[in-house]
């Protein structure tokens, strides 16, 4: 009993184009997996330093890239009526909001707009805010950097936003141009408790190393299937 390998051509090329698909999706996983990686370590390093103060910086001077993740101290006052309030953010599966509001730094003109906290969503009526605490002068605030607050999914057009608006997403170049205040490029997530009764249980931010590693795993699978079933299927048997 002897063993041959007959070629074909279709076969051939049919295999080598799953190869080279899987072996180019694989790598660019691994890649993704690679610079998840670096983010994560950033990240840990960033919250673990001390808190920087912030409150002479310029809107100029600010890179978001050195600054995100990192905790800041700020120094100034809530614009109290200027609330906006973000729509669809869960938490612990409780329909609620993101309640952001500017805070401008003292002795500066700069303002930074802050996701304050998490509040319910008044199951009656979605518009019906509860009455929350904003302290009036001068405080500080200690809180995390953040380039933006998140974005959900979001069908039509996206009105400007304005006092009060209950919105979807929110940018900070969109509600610079709406309130015309010199605006920060990041978001603080505050940490502070300000005797609000806000819930300040931020999510972290989700590197998805793992989930690269697997869909890496998988390409790779495919590649190495392919070749495998090229290989098998053009064996033949035979006696001599």
């Amino acid at each position: 009993m002897r063993f041959t390998f007959r070629f074909r051509l279709v076969p051939f090329v049919a295999a080598a184009i799953a190869v080279a698909i899987g072996l180019s999706l694989g790598q660019w996983q691994t890649r993704r997996a690679a610079e998840k990686i670096a983010i994560e370590q950033k990240l840990n390093e960033r919250q673990a330093a001390a808190a920087m103060q912030f409150n002479q910086l310029s809107g100029s001077a600010l890179n978001p890239d050195d600054i995100e993740y990192r905790r800041l101290l700020l120094k100034g006052e809530f614009l109290r009526d200027w609330p906006v309030y973000l729509d669809n953010r869960p938490h612990n599966g409780v329909a609620g909001f993101y309640l952001l509001m500017p805070f401008k730094l003292a002795d500066s003109p700069l303002h930074v707009l802050v996701a304050r906290g998490w509040i319910p969503r008044n199951v009656a009526d979605r518009t019906k805010m509860p009455a929350i605490v904003t302290p009036g002068g001068e405080i500080q605030i200690e809180g995390v950097a953040r380039r933006d607050i998140g974005h959900v999914m979001q069908l039509g057009e996206v009105d400007p936003p304005r006092p009060h608006a209950i919105v979807q997403n929110l940018d900070v170049a969109g509600f610079a141009a709406a309130s015309g205040l010199q605006i920060s490029p990041v978001v603080l997530e505050q940490l502070t408790d300000t005797g609000d009764g806000l819930v300040r249980d931020w999510p972290v931010p989700s590197t998805g190393v793992d989930k690269h590693r697997g869909y890496a795993f998988q390409w790779y699978g495919l590649a190495a299937m392919a070749f495998i079933f090229f290989v098998v299927t053009g064996i033949r048997r035979g006696t001599k």
